[in-house]
């Protein structure tokens, strides 16, 4: 049975709890049918380790193959331009939870509010907080998360894990994206 316990000690979500992200296939269809995502990355992308690969390059990999835009957080924007992918924004991830949250903005592109956000890479604490303001403030915006923790303030999280299985999880999303079921 996967662990969907917050993964920080006394941190209680309330009564609802994100959905889990048991097999690859189930991240898959929520980017597929999302009209507008955006991935939200911290710099634990240039941390972590996927099967060899820094998860940088998985994160960009995803991002390619999905056409998600990417915002960063100023301590991995450099990362990305050395790799020559392009981002749609750098802003701090407080900030960019803060403009989610209000209907009326019109993304980064101008071409309205997203409807599904990803989070990948940031700290524990950080990501719970900006979740738990989107799950309380913004029911428009459904958030995911690709960290190995468990985040109950998602509307989809993987459970806590391995590193191994969380790997072997992140990689089936990227080699699958887009495949019928």
């Amino acid at each position: 049975m996967p662990l969907t316990e917050s993964w920080q000690t006394a941190e209680i979500p309330g009564p609802k709890k994100a959905s889990l992200i048991i097999k690859p296939e189930i991240a898959d269809a929520m980017i597929r049918r999302a009209k507008r995502p955006i991935m939200i990355v911290g710099h634990g992308a240039i941390e972590y380790e996927i099967e060899g690969n820094k998860l940088i390059d998985c994160i960009i990999e995803l991002a390619k193959k999905a056409n998600i835009p990417v915002v960063v957080t100023a301590s991995t924007s450099r990362e990305f331009q050395g790799r020559g992918f392009k981002t749609a924004g750098l802003m701090p991830a407080m900030d960019i939870g803060n403009r989610l949250k209000d209907p009326a903005w019109m993304g980064l592109d101008g071409k309205g509010n997203y409807d599904l956000a990803i989070f990948v890479g940031l700290p524990y604490y950080m990501e719970w907080t900006i979740l738990s303001g989107l799950k309380h403030f913004a029911p428009q915006v459904k958030t995911m998360t690709l960290d190995c923790v468990y985040q109950p303030n998602a509307s989809w999280s993987f459970p806590n894990s391995t590193i191994k299985d969380w790997a072997a999880n992140f990689r089936g999303i990227i080699e699958h994206f887009g495949e019928s079921p």
